[in-house]
């Protein structure tokens, strides 16, 4: 699915952003989706529904209203819709995971997040890795836009080959905060590229980049479908954040038996004890 040339780029600068990697029917019904959920969350108040930890599913910013809804959130759409988990288990955006982290290829988690129009959702700097750590760091994020991604409505900023420096803290004054420290995070921001695209485009991440991302100040949406896959032979060390009752289920290849280990050293991540990491970036968790 993915050219040489891709693979050599995600190599590099640790992202990629690649078109094409759902069809459209297959856009238009995630997107239809979605947008049932944003109606459905004009009416709630606080973070609502249940995942399988018990933790809210549908996680809403502080701005949310009932004419202006925030919904920032969806943790484990896999479990609650066929679309959902059918894109997640078996795409083309599944097929272009198994190019960079292949043949065999475990899902771990997937989740919503969305910037509404006009909405102040912030993402700050962190990497994925120190939340879902694993043996091996052949761990992908995928993060497939549902609408057009642009400059304007709050992209992903990625610094291009962050994965192959240190993993960093994520705790500030002894607290599990989901955030680099501040003196990183701008050494980050100055080197930072937009990981813009069409609608039915992904951004393929290592989960070692250093990425974030800023408030949606445009009159059009931002949504990311993200799902992360992990190398079948990358054995979790940690509880999942996001859990589902198919997380270690293999989409691509077969079950090794093995486990591969590299050497690194990190602190223990924490998971949220509210609906999502979002309040532990905010210092409410």
């Amino acid at each position: 699915m993915l050219t040489t040339d891709q693979i050599e780029q995600f190599q590099r600068d640790g992202a990629i952003v690649a078109e094409n990697a759902v069809t459209p029917e297959q856009l238009d019904a995630l997107r239809h989706e979605f947008e049932t959920w944003v109606e459905e969350s004009r009416s709630e108040h606080a973070a609502y529904g249940q995942i399988c930890d018990g933790r809210p599913r549908f996680d809403l910013e502080d701005d949310h209203a009932p004419d202006r809804p925030s919904l920032r959130r969806v943790a484990s759409p896999t479990d609650i819709s066929a679309t959902y988990a059918a894109i997640a288990f078996d795409s083309a955006m599944t097929d272009m995971a198994a190019d960079l982290v292949g043949p065999n290829v475990r899902f771990h988690h997937a989740k919503v997040n969305s910037k509404l129009p006009r909405t102040k959702t912030v993402v700050k700097w962190h990497q994925d890795f120190p939340f879902d750590p694993h043996s091996n760091d052949d761990t992908l994020t995928a993060l497939l836009f549902l609408d057009d991604v642009t400059a304007e409505n709050g992209p992903l900023m990625i610094a291009p080959g962050s994965h192959k420096g240190p993993l960093l803290s994520h705790y500030q004054n002894g607290v599990f905060t989901g955030a680099i420290d501040d003196e990183a995070s701008a050494e980050f921001e100055a080197q930072a590229v937009p990981c813009t695209g069409p609608a039915g485009a992904v951004c393929l991440m290592h989960s070692r980049v250093a990425h974030a991302s800023t408030a949606n100040n445009s009159d059009a949406p931002r949504t990311l479908y993200i799902v992360t896959y992990a190398a079948a032979d990358a054995a979790p060390l940690s509880p999942i954040a996001v859990p589902s009752p198919d997380a270690g289920r293999i989409l691509r290849g077969e079950e090794p038996g093995r486990i591969r280990s590299m050497a690194f050293d990190i602190e223990t991540p924490v998971v949220p004890k509210g609906a999502s990491f979002f309040v532990q970036q905010a210092g409410k968790d």
